[in-house]
């Protein structure tokens, strides 16, 4: 009998999600305008509005994929 809810597998797929998810994070970041006073427009970039985003939610779904997901060889039931 099993008592971990996730395999191996399962494990190893929770932490890449996790990571994708963190570089998702680190994407979104970058320096703010050395003048408060001076509209940055670098802020409204690709890579912030729209790839930052992207692969955050790509690791979410890789988490929940992760979790919900079975190992080919457990059949559910308890013996």
């Amino acid at each position: 009998m099993n008592d971990m809810p996730l395999s191996r597998n399962g494990l190893r797929l929770l932490i890449a999600g996790v990571l994708v998810m963190l570089a998702g994070f680190i994407l979104m970041t970058g320096a703010g305008p050395k003048d408060p006073r001076v509209f940055n427009y670098a802020m409204f970039d690709f890579r912030r509005l729209v790839a930052a985003p992207v692969v955050i939610l790509a690791g979410v779904v890789t988490c929940v994929v992760a979790i919900l997901r079975k190992d080919a060889g457990e059949s559910g039931e308890e013996e």
